[in-house]
């Protein structure tokens, strides 16, 4: 678009097709009185079309005009368009949360796609971006080049203890609820189905798996742990397919723990196609709390924290901690269990807990 010559007020509420008092107070930054996206669209016209402010510089009315923004960027290989479950809800939250105190959001691009000279670009231009929130886990590489634009970092769902803030769910606290529900069930054999293989929050959801069944007392089955390297429904079908190929030995798990909810529910359409009721033969439980355990039928046994609140407390860490190098906080909120149609008896549960055969005639 052309720069040359003078454009008032009056041209860019023409060409824009709004009131030139809309203009106006767009430009003399009345943020409070306009709606955010049409202040926006106001004010990136007008700097690209070259307009000035008479009698002041333009960075000087910008500096206080601008929308106050936080950045977002999530780990790769995740794009916008394949964004998990969880993080759609975890940003929903930290954009609510955000908003509440005149903050926008704004996504600076994935892991993968941003170089540092990019960053630099990035969180340049966004004038008055008071810190970055990382949606999963990223490279200490990334994570190392990123500091050296901003110090202001929160990490969700993943921790570097020293390095920046975090706020994680509490998956120690999630795995036990679930065990302990599947135990007062009457399940003793209970499987694993893993999904993100290697990271994260896999291996921390994995090992409070473990440590769940030593409290109780309960046998390993390394023979029902699947690991797959993605997380989605396809892996969960995958899963629960490679899994049932076991079903005819003696020790075959009455249930399994999902890594997550979308891994769940691939398992248990796969497990319905089978003709194998959910949970008359079979209960599944997940870690999760989106939509996707209660978007279909049955409605899919849970435990965890509420992802929203995670975006929430991210947003709380950025603005309200005390910026001094080398004091973090590393956040992990109370989980909570949510009993849905997925988790049943075990068969001969009953029996096995009464203690006492069943009386002649019964």
């Amino acid at each position: 678009m052309s720069t040359k010559g003078k454009i008032s007020q009056q041209k860019i509420a023409k060409d824009l097709g709004v009131s030139q008092a809309l203009v106006s107070l767009a430009l003399n930054g009345r943020r409070d009185m306009i709606n955010a996206e049409s202040y926006k669209r106001i004010w990136d016209y007008a700097v690209a079309s070259g307009y000035s402010p008479k009698g002041m510089s333009l960075d000087q009315v910008m500096e206080g005009a601008r929308p106050k923004q936080v950045g977002f960027i999530l780990r790769a290989p995740l794009k916008l368009f394949t964004a998990s479950n969880f993080f759609s809800h975890v940003q929903h939250g930290l954009h609510v949360a955000l908003e509440a105190r005149g903050f926008t959001s704004v996504f600076l691009g994935t892991e993968d796609s941003l170089t540092g000279d990019k960053l630099a670009h990035l969180l340049r231009s966004a004038r008055g971006c008071e810190g970055v929130v990382l949606l999963g886990q990223v490279s200490r590489t990334f994570l190392q080049t990123l500091r050296n634009h901003t110090r202001n970092i929160v990490a969700v769902s993943a921790c570097f203890p020293g390095i920046c803030h975090s706020v994680q769910s509490n998956e120690q606290q999630s795995l036990g609820l679930l065990v302990a529900h599947l135990v007062s069930l009457g399940h003793r054999r209970i499987g694993w189905l893993g999904g993100n293989r290697g990271m994260f929050r896999h291996e921390q959801r994995f090992a409070a798996f473990r440590q769940a069944l030593q409290d109780h007392g309960l046998p390993a089955l390394e023979t029902y742990w699947n690991f797959q390297d993605g997380g989605d429904r396809v892996e969960g079908a995958q899963a629960a397919r490679e899994l049932l190929r076991l079903r005819d030995r003696a020790d075959f798990p009455t249930a399994f723990v999902a890594y997550n909810g979308l891994m769940a529910r691939g398992a248990i359409n796969t497990l319905l196609q089978q003709q194998i009721a959910v949970p008359g033969d079979l209960s599944v439980v997940a870690v999760d709390a989106t939509r996707v355990m209660e978007e279909d039928v049955p409605g899919i046994t849970a435990a965890s924290a509420d992802p929203e609140a995670l975006g929430e407390a991210a947003a709380r860490l950025l603005l309200d901690e005390p910026r001094i190098e080398g004091n973090y906080t590393d956040l992990v909120m109370s989980s909570t269990l949510t009993v849905r149609a997925t988790s049943g008896p075990a068969r001969g549960a009953a029996l096995a807990m009464s203690g006492s055969p069943p009386r002649q005639g019964e």
